[in-house]
C-alpha cells in the first residue's frame, strides 16, 4: 500500500513517470526487507536496455523524423487525395487514408497525431467540416499507428515479452487494415446523418498517371520495410535502418526538401526521444524486477485464475484493466509495467503471445484518448483551441467502433495470427 500511496503521490505532482517507477521500486524494496538488492539495481537499470531489438526505436524514430523535415507527408496526403479525394466528404477519407499510410512509417500515434493535425483539421475546417469531427478523425487516423507495422508499441512488447518483432509487425498488419476501413464506416456512417459539405469541381482532383508517380516515392519506404520483414529479408532493426536511409535519400535528392545542415538537428531530437523512452524501459524492468522477489506477478495470476479459467473472460478483464490504466498513464508506461505481471497468467491460460500482443496493444491505445489525462487529446486541444467535452464527444462513434473492434480481435484470434502463419512465422 505504501508504494501504491507514493506512486501516485508522485505522479499527480507531475514528476517523470521514470521517476515516479524509480522510486516506487526503492520504497518497495523497503518496505519489503529486500534491502540487500538495492545493490542490484544499476545491473538491472543497464542489463534492461542491453537488447539489440531496442536499436529499432532510434531508427524508425528517424524515419518518421526525416519524413516530416522532407515534406513527404504532405506528399502522402496528395496521393490519397488523388484516389478518395473525390468522394463526398472526401478530405474526410484523405484524412484517415493519409493517417493509414503514414503509420506504417511513423509508428507513433502521439507523434502521428501531432503532425496531421497541424496539416489536415485547418484543411478541412476550411472546406466546411465541423471542427470536432476534423479533430476526431484525425486523432482515430493516429490511433492507426502502433497496430500498422512498423511500431513503438510492438517493438516494447517484443522485447519485453521476448517475442519476435517480425512476427508482431506481421500479426498487426490485418488488424490495422480491418481499423482503417471501421472507421471508414463511422466517417460514412457521420456523413449520412449529420451532413457533410458538397465537393467543388475544384476539389476532385484529377488522376494523372504523372502526378501519382511524383507522389508514390514516400510510399516505397513502408512497402520495404513491410515486404522486407515479412518476406525474412531483413530483421525489424535493418528495416528502420534501411527506412532512415530511404528517407534522406528521397527528401534530399528526390524533392530537394532536405538540407545537410537539418541532420544535426534532427539527430538532436530522435537521441532526446530515444533517451526518454529508454529511461522509461529501465525504470520500468527494475520495477517489474522488484515486485517478482516478492511474488506479485504469481499471486496475480493465482487470483485471475480464481475469477476465471476462461481465455476470453480473462482478455477482457485484461482489456478493462489495461484502459483503466490508461486513464492515469501513458501508453508505454503501461505496457512496460503491466506485461511482464499479465503475460504469465494469458501463456498459462493458453492465450498466443502474438495474439496477446495485439489485443494489449489495442487496449493501450484507448487511453491516449479517454480523459482526464488523454494525451492524444491534449495534442489535438493545443493545436485548435477546441475544448476536451465538445473533443471527446465528437471522438465517442470512433470509441465506440474501436470497443466493437477489440471485441472481435479478442474473440478471433485468426485475425492477428493468420498473416504469420501464412507466412510461416509462427
Amino acid at each position: 500500500m505504501a508504494t501504491i500511496l507514493v506512486f501516485f503521490i508522485t505522479l499527480f505532482l507531475g514528476l517523470p513517470i521514470f521517476i515516479t517507477l524509480l522510486i516506487g521500486s526503492l520504497v518497495f524494496l523497503e518496505q519489503s526487507d529486500l534491502d540487500m538488492l538495492m545493490g542490484s539495481l544499476p545491473l538491472q537499470f543497464y542489463g534492461s536496455l542491453e537488447k539489440s531489438g531496442l536499436l529499432a526505436i532510434p531508427l524508425f524514430m528517424m524515419v518518421g523524423e526525416l519524413m516530416n523535415r522532407g515534406g513527404l507527408t504532405d506528399r502522402l496526403i496528395s496521393l490519397a487525395s488523388l484516389f478518395v479525394g473525390r468522394f463526398k466528404g472526401g478530405l474526410a477519407y484523405v484524412n484517415l487514408l493519409t493517417n493509414a499510410i503514414a503509420s506504417s512509417i511513423l509508428g507513433s500515434a502521439l507523434a502521428q497525431i501531432a503532425v496531421m493535425s497541424r496539416v489536415m483539421i485547418p484543411a478541412m475546417e476550411k472546406k466546411g467540416f465541423d471542427r470536432g469531427f476534423s479533430s476526431a478523425v484525425t486523432i482515430a487516423g493516429g490511433l492507426l499507428g502502433p497496430i500498422i507495422p512498423p511500431s513503438m508499441v510492438m517493438i516494447i512488447y517484443g522485447v519485453i515479452a521476448y517475442q519476435p518483432v517480425g512476427t508482431l509487425f506481421m500479426a498487426g498488419v490485418l488488424p490495422g487494415m480491418l481499423l482503417t476501413l471501421v472507421f471508414g464506416i463511422v466517417i460514412f456512417l457521420t456523413g449520412c446523418i449529420s451532413g457533410f459539405p458538397e465537393n467543388t469541381e475544384k476539389d476532385v482532383p484529377k488522376v494523372r498517371f504523372t502526378e501519382v508517380l511524383s507522389n508514390l516515392a514516400p510510399l516505397s519506404i513502408p512497402i520495404l520495410i513491410v515486404t522486407g520483414i515479412g518476406a525474412g529479408v531483413m530483421t525489424p532493426t535493418e528495416a528502420g535502418a534501411i527506412g532512415a536511409l530511404l528517407s534522406l535519400l528521397i527528401g534530399k535528392f528526390v524533392y530537394k526538401t532536405i538540407k545537410w545542415k537539418e541532420l544535426p538537428d534532427a539527430l538532436f531530437h530522435v537521441s532526446l526521444n530515444s533517451a526518454l523512452i529508454t529511461g522509461l524501459i529501465a525504470a520500468a524492468t527494475m520495477f517489474g524486477w522488484a515486485l517478482s522477489f516478492e511474488g506479485v506477478p504469481d499471486r496475480i495470476v493465482e487470483t485471475m485464475s480464481s475469477w476465471t479459467n476462461s481465455p476470453l473472460v480473462f482478455l477482457l478483464l485484461v482489456n478493462l484493466l489495461i484502459i483503466f490504466l490508461g486513464m492515469f498513464l501513458e501508453s508505454m508506461s503501461i505496457l512496460i509495467v503491466m506485461v511482464p505481471i499479465v503475460l504469465p497468467a494469458a501463456l498459462a491460460m493458453g492465450i498466443d503471445p502474438i495474439h496477446f500482443g495485439v489485443v494489449i496493444s489495442l487496449a493501450t491505445l484507448v487511453g491516449l484518448v479517454t480523459p482526464p489525462l488523454g494525451p492524444g487529446l491534449f495534442v489535438v486541444m493545443a493545436g485548435t483551441n477546441i475544448s476536451m467535452s465538445r473533443l471527446f464527444m465528437a471522438m465517442v462513434p470512433f470509441l465506440f467502433a474501436m470497443f466493437l473492434f477489440m471485441a472481435i480481435i479478442n474473440i478471433l484470434p485468426i485475425l492477428s495470427l493468420w498473416l504469420p502463419g501464412y507466412l510461416g512465422l509462427l
